[in-house]
């Protein structure tokens, strides 16, 4: 047989093609175009305008449409609306809200002293003298640092160096190696105690409790009498103790607050005693 050569189909196969054929026709001709979707409406944009002049007539809203309200995350204090003369509103920033806190490292001399000496003031005020932030210590010393009790330790020392008659260099070295090592030894025990307060602030809190016997220092300095001495020194005694008593008896348990305090009325004691016996 050749390629060319063509078998006849049986006559119930060439029935089946034939219907397969008319039912290929007929549904042709009784398909149906379904009709486009409808365009949707257009949509009404918001005009933003980042210059004063109108906007386009092709770009302003229909009358009839209300943007939805947009909220603003800035605060009301950093933000600022304006009308541009087209009638479009603007909000802007304040450059106030996005500012980086000041630099202290490029800032001058006098502004960085001025505020040293402010916040030595401030916490003096609170732990010395009387006021309502005394029985809270991590409130009253929140902001606490260590220029003022550095301040009243080498004060102390240079007072007592300047009663000195003889071995001035000495009796500074003696006074200032006490005040700071009695000072750390004090906060040290205060936190095997288990008390709850900061090492730094603790520290600080001893430096400035010091400010009234570095009162007491110089007005003995310029008064030679034993008696004045004496008196002098306990009133001033008395003051420090009543200010370092109620930040150490609030920073341990109860039952502990004697052991954390009598080491410090004891520092405090030998520091009068140093006073009145300098000649």
């Amino acid at each position: 047989m050749s390629y060319g050569d063509t078998i006849p189909l049986h006559p119930s196969s060439q029935s089946d093609i034939d219907e397969i054929e008319n039912l290929i026709n007929a549904g042709a001709h009784s398909a149906t175009v379904l009709p486009a979707r409808a365009p949707s409406p257009s949509r009404a944009s918001i005009p933003v305008s980042h210059s004063p002049f109108p906007l386009p007539p092709y770009q302003k809203m229909p009358p009839s449409s209300s943007p939805t309200p947009v909220v603003s995350s800035v605060p009301a204090a950093a933000a600022t609306t304006t009308t541009a003369p087209g009638g479009s509103s603007r909000i802007g920033i304040s450059t106030d809200a996005l500012e980086s806190p000041p630099d202290t490292l490029t800032e001058p001399v006098f502004d960085t002293v001025k505020r040293d000496l402010t916040r030595i003031v401030s916490n003096l005020k609170l732990v010395v003298f009387p006021n309502p932030y005394r029985e809270d210590p991590g409130r009253a010393l929140r902001d606490w640092d260590l220029w003022g009790p550095f301040f009243f330790i080498v004060f102390l020392g240079l007072t007592l160096s300047w009663s000195a008659s003889v071995k001035k260099s000495e009796v500074f070295a003696v006074a200032f190696a006490i005040l700071a090592a009695g000072a750390i030894i004090l906060t040290l025990n205060v936190l095997l105690l288990g008390g709850h307060i900061i090492f730094f602030q603790s520290l600080s809190l001893l430096g400035y409790c010091l400010f009234p016997l570095a009162v007491g220092a110089l007005v003995c300095m310029l008064e030679g009498n034993v008696i004045i001495k004496i008196v002098v020194v306990s009133m001033t005694l008395a003051w420090s103790c009543w200010a370092a008593y109620p930040f150490i008896s609030t920073a341990v348990n109860p039952r502990r607050k004697a052991l954390a305090l009598y080491p410090v009325f004891l520092m405090y004691i030998s520091v009068g005693f140093f006073i009145i016996a300098i000649d």
